[in-house]
């Protein structure tokens, strides 16, 4: 039976908001990772079946499919496709998903998955402003009369159905920010960060939005977004960032007969729905079923990433399952180094399989929620130990 393997994984820099990465357009800064990946390997682009690519916002700098301009910018050959798709966050991890399946089925001996977002050039929510419409039908506004989707009335009924106190929320807030600096500092990025070129001449070589001044103090003083008794505020959610990230799947004899040694299978994959009024307690149902599909339990799991698009969501998702917090985000997460929407999910894969094979750990799971409703669920199985 083919399975899919991953051989590399690498990432930019996060850009913070008005940083870095500002000045840089998402296609050079996709094609930016795709060469370092494929260089890391020493494998020619010419063998790469499909670039399978998430971008969230695909209008002006991110439209005409960013995939295959991506392809095209980094110098790749012209017979190499690409396509892009869009799972709201999820967007790259699905990426991942389809090109497992790609390879697993057949249809691909080599492809690359991954996923962009540049948020200073393209606004989140840009596509819903350029005058052409609600994607909102008349259908679905008649199922959900009176209702608005907003992802930080999610956040928040997370908050209360769960009984986060704003202190927990700024306190796991803190945290990540410090489990990040602590990483940075001890070189666990190092391995999976290209640096990026700027049009000034200089280079990103580190993740911007770690803030290592910040207090509970100062995260207290934050005014909640929802101003009557609210409890989610900018410290304890994701920051606006921009960010690239690609992995190079493969089948485990395609890797043998290139002479590479992979990094992990993609042992299990998942995707499911949920209420997309609340629409960010996806993760939840999304890891028991990738669990089951798997055969594994929650025991079985080294280390999880859950992506932190606000803290309420990491702290529902403890809460239902029941893992300790030291066992997630273990070298901080979204809400310290930054969300690039269709970036994130490539970019918690690449951290999770850098951080098993540091670690020594046989499984690691990740999972995301997404706007709509929805919940991406990822296995993967070490395979640089015995």
């Amino acid at each position: 039976m083919r399975d899919a393997v991953i051989v590399e994984a690498v990432r930019s820099p996060i850009g913070r908001r008005k940083g870095g990465l500002a000045a840089v357009h998402p296609v050079d800064l996709s094609a930016t990772v795709l060469n370092a990946l494929l260089d890391r390997v020493g494998v020619e682009p010419g063998v790469v079946d499909d670039v399978v690519w998430g971008c969230v916002g695909q209008v002006g700098e991110q439209a005409g499919n960013i995939a295959r301009n991506a392809v095209l910018a980094a110098g790749w050959p012209e017979s190499v496709p690409g396509t892009t798709i869009e799972r709201q966050c999820g967007s790259s991890q699905q990426a991942l998903h389809f090109a497992a399946a790609g390879v697993i089925s057949g249809q691909y001996d080599i492809a690359v998955a991954g996923g962009v977002e540049s948020m200073n050039r393209i606004p989140m929510g840009s596509a819903r402003r350029v005058g052409l419409g609600d994607p909102n039908s008349d259908a679905i506004k008649q199922r959900y009369e009176g209702i608005e989707f907003n992802q930080i009335r999610g956040a928040e009924v997370l908050a209360t159905k769960y009984d986060l106190s704003r202190t927990w929320l700024d306190e796991y807030s803190l945290r990540s920010h410090e489990r990040a600096a602590a990483a940075v500092d001890d070189g666990r990025f190092t391995g999976e960060i290209v640096p990026v070129a700027l049009p000034n001449g200089a280079k990103l070589e580190f993740d911007e939005g770690i803030r290592r001044a910040t207090t509970l103090d100062k995260l207290g003083q934050l005014d909640p977004i929802v101003p009557e008794n609210g409890r989610v505020t900018a410290g304890n959610a994701s920051q606006i960032s921009d960010g690239a990230a690609a992995l190079l799947v493969m089948s485990s004899e395609r890797a043998r007969q290139l002479g590479l040694n992979p990094i992990a299978r993609v042992h299990a994959a998942t995707v499911v729905g949920c209420d997309p009024v609340t629409m960010l307690e996806g993760p939840v149902p999304a890891t028991a079923k990738v669990l089951e599909r798997a055969h594994l339990t929650l025991d079985d799991i080294g280390a999880f990433e859950v992506n932190e698009a606000f803290a309420s969501v990491v702290g529902a998702w403890l809460r239902a399952t029941g893992v300790a917090d030291s066992r997630v985000n273990a070298l901080g997460g979204a809400i310290a180094l930054g969300h690039p929407l269709g970036g994130s999910g490539a970019r918690l894969a690449t951290t999770l399989v850098h951080h098993m094979r540091t670690e020594g750990l046989r499984y690691g799971l990740q999972t995301m929620c997404e706007g709509g409703g929805m919940a991406n669920a990822t296995i993967f199985e070490n395979l640089t130990v015995a």
